[in-house]
């Protein structure tokens, strides 16, 4: 089973793409570290202010894939220097 989510967020704190890089390269870097997904940035890339993350996680079956994606959202979410604005799961 596949799960796939994007995850908008908004960074309202941050005033340049430096800014925006340090707040994501640590929360990405985190995820991969902590999580059995995949994790990128995948939209807003030339925007300060706002991020859509991608989050995958492969396994035998859908409860275990999902749970690990949520878990990696949770962390994402409990970020306070951002909020997320948006959620799209799907499942392959």
């Amino acid at each position: 089973m596949i799960v796939y989510a994007e995850c908008i967020f908004f960074i309202p704190d941050v005033h340049s793409l430096k800014e925006k890089r340090s707040v994501l390269k640590k929360m990405t870097d985190r995820v991969k570290n902590d999580f059995n997904v995949s994790v990128a940035e995948i939209d807003y890339q030339d925007l300060w202010q706002r991020t859509t993350i991608a989050l995958v996680s492969v396994a035998s079956s859908k409860e275990a894939a999902e749970g690990e994606t949520r878990r990696a959202i949770r962390f994402l979410e409990s970020n306070p220097e951002w909020e997320m604005t948006d959620l799209v799961l799907d499942y392959y």
